[in-house]
């Protein structure tokens, strides 16, 4: 099962953002024990870099990206997928490009906190707590 990440889930992780990261953390898991395959948005890259810096600083910043760079396969940006987004349904334009993104790199699902965000996905959209008992059965 191929699964993007959308920007909020990484984030609880990396940030230690509770009550959210413990089920995170559960999927980071299930990623490294390749239950699942997790795919990252290139977009969601330049963003953790850029808040995480903000509040663990670069040092701390750059060895969390590394880490996503060894977990994650990337979802590519490039014109065809902002296109793409531009003339999609989502309300939200950065929400736009991820989903895009990871339509492109032929994920099977997105797992996010905000479905409400995903409205416009043809594919399947999971919070973190309905892909976990998905992929415990």
């Amino acid at each position: 099962m191929k699964i993007l990440f959308d920007t909020n889930v990484v984030l609880d992780v990396l940030l230690d953002r509770a009550p959210h990261s413990d089920v995170a953390i559960e999927l980071f898991g299930a990623v490294e024990n390749s239950i699942i395959q997790g795919y990252l948005c290139a977009t969601t890259i330049t963003t953790v870099d850029y808040l995480a810096t903000k509040a663990i600083g670069k040092t701390e910043a750059k060895i969390a990206i590394n880490a996503l760079l060894e977990l994650f396969l990337i979802a590519e940006v490039n014109q065809q997928i902002l296109k793409a987004a531009n003339i999609s349904e989502f309300a939200d334009f950065e929400d736009a490009v991820l989903y895009q993104a990871g339509c492109h790199a032929g994920v099977d699902g997105v797992v996010t906190r905000n479905g409400k965000d995903f409205m416009s996905a043809e594919r399947p959209v999971y919070s973190p707590d309905e892909l976990l008992s998905i992929i415990r059965k």
